[in-house]
């Protein structure tokens, strides 16, 4: 929990929020962001922590970085900050199997590595759709439709991130129930940009901005390509926002969330 000192958040205490939601990147984000009531933002450990009220239910989450690495440290952080009842993983995915179209809304009820030697039950009361889907976290930026039918088969899996396995173990390990809710960014059929795993890599805004000139440079194609991810990834990011809207106004006003 927090004390805030000149806007720095250190461990001290503030109220337990009903969700806590990880983001890897800010466009998965900003549209939920803007659906929030009274918001106050923290920093801890290099993080920022955000919280407030989505439909009468006190939300805090962060933008953690891609990756399994930064997703568990972002989620223990936010854990020990505001002991939610229940940690969702949030962002988009890319498909693995033909029906999850681009723009598809997903919940996850369980989440395994590519060799499937590890698997973690997601909780049900956030992946109830009728549906009984698998997530995959994988260790990089799946580009090509090859790549995703090789980790369809090894894994048979429905879609892919880079993060929820990580948040999943994080919360079980501080008896917290975990789900995920994703946006399918691209299906199985498409290729994503090349540059997309270059700028999705930890670096500052203005790196972010300088790495992206240079692929245009080198690549004049890529700035159609990019600007059209863009697009779509705004798009996601309100079906996104609306689905956690959602998910915070069917939770019990107080108690346990249900696994």
């Amino acid at each position: 929990m927090y004390q805030v000192t000149h806007g720095v958040a250190q461990n001290g205490a503030v109220n337990q929020a009903a969700l806590g939601i990880v983001f890897a990147v800010p466009i998965e984000a900003d549209a939920f962001a803007r659906l929030v009531s009274g918001m106050t933002a923290l920093e801890a450990g290099g993080l920022v922590f955000r919280e407030g009220h989505v439909a009468g239910r006190g939300v805090a989450w962060c933008v953690a970085g891609v990756g399994r690495e930064a997703a568990a440290r972002a989620t223990r952080r936010l854990i020990l900050g505001h002991r939610p009842r229940l940690i969702v993983s949030a962002g988009f995915a890319g498909g693995l199997t033909p029906d999850l179209v681009r723009g598809s809304l997903i919940r996850a009820a369980r989440v395994t590595l590519p060799d499937r030697s590890a698997q973690l039950r997601l909780a049900h009361a956030v992946a109830m759709t009728g549906r009984d889907l698998t997530l995959v976290t994988a260790d990089r930026i799946v580009t090509t439709p090859a790549e995703k039918a090789e980790l369809w088969v090894a894994s048979r899996a429905d879609a892919v991130d880079m993060e929820t396995f990580a948040v999943a173990e994080a919360a079980a390990a501080e008896g917290l129930p975990c789900g995920s809710i994703r946006v399918i960014s691209d299906d199985a059929s498409q290729t994503l940009p090349r540059e997309v795993a270059m700028l999705a890599r930890p670096q500052s805004a203005m790196r972010r901005l300088g790495a992206a000139l240079g692929a245009i440079g080198r690549r004049p194609r890529a700035a159609a390509d990019l600007w059209q991810l863009w697009e779509h990834a705004v798009i996601d990011g309100r079906a996104l926002a609306a689905a956690l809207a959602d998910l915070c106004g069917s939770l019990p006003e107080s108690g346990s969330v249900a696994e």
